[in-house]
């Protein structure tokens, strides 16, 4: 999975030191990163690479994390005009990418950008919100609101029938693959209610013998993503919530049109069922 990234390793403490000239520079804009894609890897800027017409640039950053002693920093409003070599590119880059580390970086800076440029002003007041000394939290000198980044829970659930597993695709999205039923945790639930609750709304089966698996940060929507094995119980007649899902259908586990890839829990839990791992 993306974040599989050893034998680096990645380091979240928030450390906001100033960065050096080797120190790596990650841009956004929207859904769009500052990076140079040569026929093997991907590479960042670092700050000597972006000094010469960013004054600024050892002012204005965010520490954000480090990889292997590698420290990556934010930066806003930066002139692009000397950087021949680097091109803003989709973040969708980062599900292919390689090196892997660096793809991991890349989408992990991004959920952080988001959270800050949606955190600069307080939700309570209105006051310009301020970057802690000691840890990765924004807080309103006015009225003392603290704001932590946003992780929202998702449950993943591979819904199995002997053996068959249940296949679906999404309605209205980019991604257009097979995947497993997903959604998200509310209010006062469990996440063993998440999985039954979701099933039911997008499917319209029951499930038992709900089991967890595995958990994975999904950065591209500011999830942690927990998967989930279960069993059907009863009738096996799928009822689509169709604003949700374009179709859904039972696959014998030797016909699963899925092969492996790099990066998602999603592909993880189908291959591990098509090879008679689960």
């Amino acid at each position: 999975m993306i974040q599989d990234i050893a034998p680096h390793k990645y380091d979240n403490a928030y450390k906001p030191v100033p960065p050096e000239k080797d120190s790596i520079a990650l841009y956004y804009e929207k859904r769009a990163v500052l990076l140079k894609r040569t026929k093997d890897e991907i590479i960042y800027p670092t700050f000597a690479d972006l000094e010469r017409l960013n004054d600024d640039i050892y002012e204005d950053y965010t520490y954000l994390f480090s990889i292997d002693n590698q420290r990556f920093y934010l930066v806003r409003e930066i002139n692009l005009e000397p950087l021949a070599d680097y091109n803003m590119e989709n973040i969708e880059i980062f599900r292919e990418a390689e090196p892997q580390y660096r793809a991991f970086a890349g989408i992990t800076g991004y959920q952080l950008y988001n959270w800050y440029e949606s955190r600069r002003y307080c939700g309570r007041c209105g006051t310009r919100m301020e970057k802690d000394k000691k840890e990765r939290m924004m807080f309103c000198p006015e009225c003392h609101n603290m704001e932590y980044p946003k992780i929202c829970p998702a449950t993943i659930i591979g819904v199995r029938n002997g053996n068959r597993l249940l296949m679906s695709k999404y309605a209205g999205r980019s991604y257009k693959k097979y995947a497993l039923l997903a959604g998200f945790v509310e209010v006062g639930e469990t996440i063993e209610e998440t999985v039954a609750r979701e099933v039911m709304e997008e499917v319209g089966l029951k499930v038992k013998n709900v089991t967890y698996y595995k958990s994975q940060p999904w950065s591209f929507s500011d999830t942690v993503l927990m998967g989930f094995y279960a069993d059907l119980d009863g009738d096996d007649t799928v009822t689509l919530d169709e604003e949700e899902l374009a179709l859904a259908e039972w696959f014998e586990r030797e016909e699963i049109p899925v092969e492996p890839s790099r990066d998602s829990l999603t592909n993880e839990m189908i291959m591990k069922f098509k090879n008679g791992e689960i």
